[in-house]
């Protein structure tokens, strides 16, 4: 890499001779018919060390002589963060329960779609409403969720890198666009890496095995990067094994920039810098120290300390010119990509409507995304679907039931649909539908809430009702941004709530209303229905109604294990999987398992089939299987392919997600799926050859509908 350091130097060092000797030149950097790095080459050349320096403070100033705006980002994780009303998507946790690869590069393009609009209408009318927004955007995170109390798991996609790494890939072409010359908008992945704990995270040192970093912290930030060509990264404040992500030499140059060939750019996290002077114990750092090694270790953008730092840095002998132009080339390139210094209109983005933000047909797909993230837990007598004609009263109960919850990550949401509302709409004026509280997610709040009484209510108006919904879960207050989960289970007075309205009307379905897992054995143990539904986005109410009463057949998997119990669950400071994390590696029976999910209908699987029996390392074999709707309704499976080491040198998973296909099926229908298993996914990290070895011999290839119910199996052998 310092050869590419210094090669880049050079470049820019003859551009700004050229420029010396003619100072009539062309601006070279304004041709959009030129190629990129010309381009960036000649408008570093023609910068000041201070406005290069500005240029990489996110929050930066314009830079006047050539009219470049610093301040160029923006969230849009299930929403376009905005000052205007945009589209409000369910969160990503949920988005990751649909399985459905191509749903979440729809909702993705529909993100880059409203936040292309929002640019393009400040271009053409500078006193349009609204904010003035950039297009780089802080989106997706793909953080991975070991850690099943960590208060972000509701940005994230759940627990298995495989899984993360198809959304991830997914999320960010969406983002990003198709268009071979220019950028949608470029998609920065966070936080990387090894970063799902919120308690004293600018501080926190994660110590991780080199095994368990390969296999299960970064393979789907590579696939992000590799694959989906991710335009930037966001190294977390979390210190790896010691040295924080900010100034981790391999993490964001060996590793990101060269074995994965990464040409885009790293930014901190807000305030990282900072953390490098006062999080992470090094008080004897200055901030011109802390600057360069930033800098240095790979970090290309940031905050105001760059702005206000790297001058001296250079001055001093500290920062390389190299180094400074490199960081600069790789921003700039993306922002070149992005047809910032090209004619507005010469972008084929640019066309773009505002008239698409918040429309109609962009509720259509939040609506579509909410449903097919339902899942379906449990469903003891077939008690749902509900039948609208033989229920005259329906009694809709809990905290959630006339809430939508926001993420901190996403825009101006209106006309919201709660759950309540969702239901009324669904059932007309026929149906009485009787709303109480009943209970509250916390036991601080509002002084005059009083609970005795609100259960009261929520239990006479359960008595006389044919059917009991209890809407149960979290919300901010629990897990967020900063905010640990203190318990798997349920808070407040939640659980006692079910209690007492499932005690006088069996008819109760309970609906889960939150990011991550909920133990709550009683109610698995006593309550006929429960399904999960998230924090389901503006649509969410005409989701949940639709799959209550069966317009719409439930196909959502879980993305995480739910756990039986909390003392199932490893010390949240343990990085090792094996020990007890996740579907792979859990001790014992979970609640609901990895994958897990039911339908209105049931699905037969046969006719399992492997292209080959015994292949080589570097090959592949084909799996394919049929899978029939043996139900009366048309319904969505979610075919997943599982393998499972025979025998082997260290510790493997028990189950290990390599593929997965989300179908339709009509009643009596047949199809085949075929899924492609490289040789290469059969493998584990070896520490002592620091590589990724395929061990010889047998393995198993499985066929199911969750991690816990494998329906077809056959082995394959790895030859030597």
């Amino acid at each position: 890499m310092r050869i590419f350091f210094a090669l880049t130097g050079c470049v820019i060092f003859l551009f700004s001779n050229l420029i010396a000797a003619d100072a009539n030149a062309p601006a070279l950097y304004l041709d959009a018919h030129q190629p990129v790095e010309p381009r960036v080459a000649d408008l570093i050349a023609r910068l000041t060390l201070e406005e290069k320096a500005t240029l990489l403070n996110h929050r930066g100033p314009t830079v006047e002589r050539f009219n470049i705006r610093s301040d160029q980002w923006n969230q849009c994780l299930d929403g376009v963060q905005w000052d205007q009303p945009t589209t409000l998507f369910p969160v990503c946790v949920a988005l990751a329960a649909t399985w459905n690869t191509n749903l979440v590069h729809e909702v993705a393009t529909v993100l880059s779609d409203e936040a292309r609009a929002i640019y393009n209408g400040w271009h053409r009318d500078t006193n349009a409403p609204g904010q003035h927004k950039g297009l780089i955007y802080r989106a997706p995170v793909i953080n991975i969720e070991r850690n099943p109390y960590w208060g972000r798991n509701h940005e994230a996609w759940g627990e298995d890198p495989f899984l993360t790494g198809r959304m991830a890939v997914s999320y960010v072409q969406g983002l990003q666009g198709d268009d071979p010359h220019y950028l949608k908008l470029a998609a920065t992945l966070k936080h990387y890496a090894v970063n799902n704990v919120e308690t004293d995270r600018q501080k926190l040192n994660a110590i991780v095995s080199e095994r368990m970093l390969h296999e299960y912290w970064l393979p789907h930030f590579h696939d992000a990067v590799v694959e989906g060509k991710a335009c930037s990264l966001m190294a977390s404040y979390n210190a790896i094994n010691g040295t924080p992500n900010n100034i981790n030499h391999w993490l964001l140059t060996d590793l990101l920039k060269g074995e994965w060939q990464h040409e885009g750019f790293v930014v901190s996290d807000l305030g990282g810098v900072r953390t490098m002077v006062e999080g992470h114990a090094h008080k004897q750092m200055t901030y011109e120290d802390a600057v360069t090694q930033s800098l240095m270790a790979g970090c290309d953008f940031s905050d105001k300390e760059f702005m206000d730092n790297i001058p001296a840095a250079v001055r001093d002998g500290k920062l390389t010119e190299a180094r400074l132009n490199d960081a600069l080339t790789r921003v700039l390139r993306v922002r070149m990509r992005l047809g910032e210094f090209d004619p507005f209109d010469s972008v084929p983005y640019s066309q773009i409507s505002p008239a698409v933000i918040n429309s109609a047909a962009h509720r259509a797909v939040a609506l579509k995304a909410a449903q097919q993230s339902i899942v379906l837990l449990q469903n003891r007598g077939n008690l749902l679907p509900l039948d609208p004609t033989k229920i005259k009263r329906l009694a809709v109960i809990g905290p959630l039931a006339d809430r939508v919850v926001l993420n901190n990550y996403n825009g101006k949401a209106t006309n919201t649909v709660t759950p309540l509302q969702g239901l009324k709409d669904q059932l007309g004026a026929d149906t009485e539908v009787g709303y109480a509280v009943g209970g509250r997610l916390s036991d601080a709040g509002d002084t005059s809430f009083d609970p005795v009484t609100a259960l009261q209510k929520a239990v006479e108006l359960a008595r006389h009702a044919e059917v009991a919904l209890v809407f149960v879960g979290t919300d901010q207050r629990v897990e967020q941004e900063g905010r640990d989960r203190k318990t798997l289970g349920l808070t407040g007075n939640q659980e006692a709530l079910v209690e007492a309205v499932f005690a006088v009307n069996p008819r109760t379905i309970v609906v889960e209303m939150s990011a991550g897992p909920l133990t709550v054995p009683w109610l698995k143990e006593k309550v006929p229905a429960l399904l999960q539904a998230w924090w389901s986005g503006e649509e969410g109410g005409h989701a949940i109604a639709k799959v209550l009463f069966g317009d719409v057949n439930p196909a959502g998997r879980l993305p995480h294990t739910v756990y039986a119990s909390a003392s199932q669950v490893p010390p949240v400071d343990e990085y090792d999987i094996t020990r007890g994390f996740t579907y792979m590696y859990v001790n014992g029976p979970p609640l609901f398992p990895f994958g897990h999910g039911l339908s209105y209908t049931t699905f037969k699987y046969r006719n399992l089939k492997l292209s080959a029996h015994k292949i080589n390392a570097d090959s592949q074999v084909n799996v394919s299987v049929e899978v029939t709707n043996s139900g009366k309704r048309a319904g969505d499976e979610v075919v997943q392919l599982y393998v499972h080491q025979v025998k082997n040198s260290v510790k493997r998973p028990t189950n290990e997600l390599r593929g997965f296909q989300r179908i339709s099926l009509q009643p009596g229908e047949t199809k085949t799926v075929t899924l492609t298993l490289p040789a290469a996914k059969l493998a584990f990290w070896d520490e002592k050859t620091h590589g990724f070895l395929v061990e010889p011999g047998a393995y198993d290839v499985r066929i199911g509908a969750s991690s816990a119910d494998i329906r077809l199996q056959q082995q394959v052998e790895v030859l030597r």
